[in-house]
């Protein structure tokens, strides 16, 4: 098989990979809503961080270890597909409804991990061309987005779940056509728990700095969750029309910012990075409590719009300290500790956070007033100022950024 021709199927592994979620992620607390179900919808947003803290424990112990991945990603997107698939018809039951969910999305979660394995096996040269397949997962996103919004206007139906779990079994199909790869730790005998939950890794890199930036990074994980839960929510509520499009914009800037993270780099270092990540979550906040009442759509799109620097200049430039903090033997390790810390834990802990919340707003009620929407969004504003203001003034830089490619 040619180079260019792996390419290809590596980018389209990766326009599949992350259209599933798209397509019924952001608008499943709509579809909730509109269902009866408006008070679990968190419950939506917790299955999947809670996937993400038992999937290293699957990778790590049996998919790294006794099976082709492709065929591993074949065999979990079929499942999935037809857990997404029955979720909608069990809307009137909202315990099995988020148990179908939960399904999907531990068949979903560690074919983020997969995916990532298989492309890096398959190519040769890692930081030129990742970042070119992995990009076509953000657009995969984006076309979702604007599917199931603009071209189907089916964002309060059962149609995205529909589109969702089509495009999960093709992708299951066309797992089983892509590269051989073999299990990446076949032979290397046992893991322990220690290894896949990164304990090891964080005593190798235990420092001040370092226990400072992981502690921020769960911690700004918690109000990270409300914007993932109840954006969509808000935006329908205060009638913000194609709210999937327009959520998609986010995605949209995350693809610019991510080019312009090597000429911020070289400006700004690693810890200014972060800080600058964290005070965008913190303005965004505060403008969706601005606009909350008389719903000003420049406020909410500048808000939204704002996810290209919320998730590059944290995420993205924390894996990357991360791996320069790191040595060969524990890289793999720290990138899941970091993972598990923030995807997992700490969006698992804000989603039930956010959902409290919301519900203690609602006192009752189907929907939140605009002056109880505004109350509600400066408080994930005040949380990640806090934390903003702790990282600033306890972080020390040390990694030099002219050491740092992206």
């Amino acid at each position: 098989m040619s180079r260019s021709s792996t390419s290809a199927r590596l980018s389209v592994m990766m326009f599949l990979q992350f259209f599933i979620w798209g397509a019924w992620y952001v608008t499943v607390g709509i579809f909730m809503g509109e269902n009866g179900m408006g008070a679990d919808t968190h419950w939506a947003y917790t299955v999947g961080p809670l996937a993400a803290v038992i999937s290293p424990f699957f990778l790590g112990m049996i998919a790294d270890r006794y099976f082709d991945v492709e065929k591993v990603l074949g065999v979990m997107h079929l499942l999935g597909g037809v857990a997404i698939l029955a979720a909608p018809f069990m809307s009137g039951s909202p315990t099995v409804f988020i148990l179908l969910l939960a399904l999907h999305m531990l068949c979903y979660m560690p074919t983020i991990g997969l995916t990532n394995t298989l492309a890096f096996h398959n190519i040769t040269d890692q930081e030129k061309q990742f970042p070119l397949i992995r990009v076509f997962g953000t657009l995969g996103w984006i076309a979702a987005g604007v599917l199931v919004s603009l071209g189907l206007n089916a964002e309060t139906s059962a149609i995205p779940f529909y589109v969702a779990g089509g495009a999960s079994i093709l992708m299951g199909f066309f797992s089983f056509t892509l590269p051989h790869t073999p299990p990446p730790a076949a032979g290397s005998g046992s893991v322990t728990a220690r290894e896949i939950l990164g304990l090891d890794a964080l005593a190798k890199l235990r420092s001040r700095s370092f226990n400072v930036f992981i502690l921020s990074s769960f911690l700004i994980c918690i109000p990270l969750a409300t914007y993932y839960n109840f954006a969509p929510i808000f935006a329908n509520d205060v009638e913000l029309t194609n709210v999937a499009f327009k959520m998609s914009f986010g995605q949209m800037s995350e693809v610019l910012f991510m080019v312009l993270m090597p000429f911020f780099f070289r400006r700004l270092g690693v810890k200014w990075m972060l800080v600058v990540g964290m005070g965008a979550w913190v303005l965004r906040y505060a403008l969706f409590a601005l606009a909350a009442p008389a719903g000003t759509v420049w406020m909410i799109m500048f808000g939204i719009i704002l996810h290209g620097i919320c998730y590059d200049f944290f995420f993205v430039t924390g894996q990357i300290y991360v791996d320069k903090k790191s040595t060969a033997d524990i890289r793999g390790q720290a990138q899941g500790l970091l993972v598990l810390i923030t995807l997992g834990l700490g969006m698992l802990i804000g989603a039930q956070v956010s959902g409290w919340l919301n519900n203690w707003f609602k006192d009752g009620a189907e929907v939140l007033s605009a002056a109880d929407w505004q109350d509600f969004w400066w408080i994930p504003a005040a949380f990640a100022g806090a934390i903003m203001l702790f990282f600033t003034f306890t972080f020390k830089d040390e990694v030099n950024r002219d050491e740092v490619s992206v």
